[in-house]
């Protein structure tokens, strides 16, 4: 980076900061973590996407498919349930959730449940996003540290400190903005970075010359169990339906942007969005990284440079292999890209960086506030409540700082790390929901254990926590699965434990307003979705002879 550079990233961090000052006036939770509930289906379908298709996403996302040994265009295989958890989200999980009118959705089971059920899910939620959060501060801090050759600690610190400001001053509305405004400068990034590398790899040949065929096969008919068997068509379908209904219906970070909007019109609008987006952003994301993939094995000192900067930053962790993946993209833009541009694609992905983890930080400080402070009968108001959730605020910062400090040595994807870690609390989470609007028969201390048991089953599972606490069980089953093996433990154990333990009865539903008609199926959503569904089996099938 030159000084251009430096006088556009300096720039935009200044003006980031100002529309944090600019949101500062909130006077409760409506205001600081709903927005005011007055968002519309633009900005919120654009941050709903940005919270997850963010910085990490640019990174790890091409490395995966252009460099990550035994990786390629199966990553689409991860938009195969999109459409369809968006279309079950629209139908069954989120209108109960919109007409209860609460801030934490947790505070949704314990009306359902329990106080202790409600505890139990804040906590799983905490933990694992603090966790996934620390990974994408991670993310940041090697691009940061590959471009400008800033040390690892010092580059996490000058981000999350500038982003923490940033959350505490603006609130939901500065989140939901900014995430919006990011997604646009990340996608015109997106499209320079492959516009250059399209056009550098037609410079040595074409993309058949330095590509792997491999790499073009996006389904692969395997079960996801057992050494070497992973990004199968079955898993990715089943588990990653799962997955992604819980993620966005279940997990505080979006259903916060859902709980935002104007009304149940506003939120249909913002999935059928969301369902459609991803796969074409994800596609150019795929495509930018068979392009830069294929044009490290026709220049080889691209190769060189990536491992001198992996030998030089984490010559301990790739000691064997000799370059870390995720350093594609950075190394790419700093090589090949012009000043100004490269300020201008360091905007953008500090700009996502940024966004995703003030949603993060935003939505741990709601559930904070909401499930451990203003409980039960004295609400606390007015300035002691923005006083507490700005508290909160700084202190979700200051962990989720510590968190990226534990994964730093991981020879994983950063991205895989995430969705791992997600992996393992997803399934018993959603299984807590529809059980709360749909079951009768289990009483909270059946859903207590079931949510439990099932995380505890998922971590001996999940061959990422094996392998970051060091232990090995002798299965190996790839890490989607385990979306689908929680739904699956916690609600038998859930309903066996109740069935035990009859003589406690379950709570009546109360005032939960739910009741799905013929009609919601009928809606022009629905024959959409159903169809851009099966749109992205046909295309995904056929990507070997659309890129070869």
């Amino acid at each position: 980076m030159n000084y251009i550079d430096c006088i556009i990233v300096a720039a935009y961090l200044i003006g980031f900061l100002a529309m944090g000052y600019f949101f500062k006036d909130n006077k409760d939770s409506k205001d600081y973590f709903l927005g005011g509930r007055d968002l519309g289906w633009f900005p919120l379908s654009l941050s709903t996407m940005a919270t997850q298709l963010s910085a990490i996403s640019f990174v790890s996302a091409p490395a995966f498919v252009g460099l990550k040994l035994n990786g390629g265009m199966k990553w689409l295989g991860f938009e195969f349930a999109v459409p369809i958890a968006m279309l079950f989200i629209m139908l069954v999980v989120i209108p109960p959730l919109f007409r209860s009118g609460v801030v934490s959705i947790y505070e949704f089971v314990e009306r359902r449940f329990s106080a202790s059920t409600r505890m139990i899910l804040s906590v799983v939620f905490q933990t694992s996003r603090a966790l996934g959060t620390g990974v994408m501060v991670y993310t940041i801090a090697i691009i940061l540290q590959a471009v400008l050759d800033i040390d690892y600690v010092y580059t996490v610190l000058i981000i999350s400190i500038i982003t923490i400001i940033y959350s505490w001053q603006g609130g939901m509305k500065a989140v939901v903005w900014g995430d919006a405004i990011q997604m646009i400068i990340l996608f015109l990034g997106l499209i320079i970075c492959l516009v250059y590398s399209s056009s550098l790899i037609d410079s040595y040949g074409g993309l058949a010359n330095g590509l792997d065929p491999e790499r073009l096969k996006a389904i692969d008919f395997n079960w996801g169990i057992g050494e070497g068997e992973e990004y199968g068509f079955w898993p990715m379908l089943i588990g990653g339906f799962f997955l992604y209904v819980s993620y966005y219906g279940c997990d505080q970070t979006q259903a916060q942007r859902m709980l935002s909007a104007k009304n149940e019109k506003t939120i249909r609008q913002l999935l059928l969005a969301n369902g459609l987006l991803r796969f074409p952003v994800v596609l150019v994301y795929c495509t930018m990284g068979l392009f830069i993939g294929g044009l490290i094995s026709l220049a080889p000192d691209f190769m060189d440079e990536i491992v001198t900067v992996t030998q030089k930053h984490f010559p301990e962790e790739y000691a064997s292999s000799g370059a870390k993946a995720d350093l594609m993209i950075p190394i790419f833009i700093t090589k090949y890209l012009p000043h100004g541009v490269i300020g201008i694609l360091m905007v953008g992905i500090l700009s996502a960086a940024m966004s995703s983890l003030s949603s993060t930080v935003n939505s741990l400080s709601a559930v904070t506030v909401e499930d451990f402070f203003n409980r039960g009968k004295q609400k606390i108001k007015g300035s002691k409540y923005m006083l507490i959730s700005k508290v909160s605020v700084v202190f979700w910062g200051a962990v989720c700082i510590a968190c990226s400090f534990l994964f730093g040595g991981s020879k994983s994807a950063v991205i895989e790390i995430i969705n791992a870690i997600g992996s393992v609390f997803y399934g018993p989470v959603l299984v807590t929901f529809l059980l709360a609007i749909f079951s009768k028969r289990v009483n909270h201390i059946g859903m207590n254990t079931g949510i439990i048991a099932a995380v505890l089953i998922n971590l001996l599972f999940s061959n990422t926590m094996q392998e970051i606490f060091g232990f090995d069980i002798g299965i190996k089953v790839f890490w989607i699965w385990l979306n689908f093996t929680g739904v699956i433990l916690a609600l038998v154990i859930a309903y066996v434990v109740s069935a035990m333990t009859s003589q406690v009865k379950p709570k009546e539903r109360g005032d939960i307003n739910f009741a799905l008609k013929r009609s919601d199926f009928m809606a022009k959503e629905v024959y959409i979705l159903l169809a851009f569904f099966v749109a992205i089996l046909i295309f995904s099938y056929f990507t070997p002879q659309i890129y070869g």
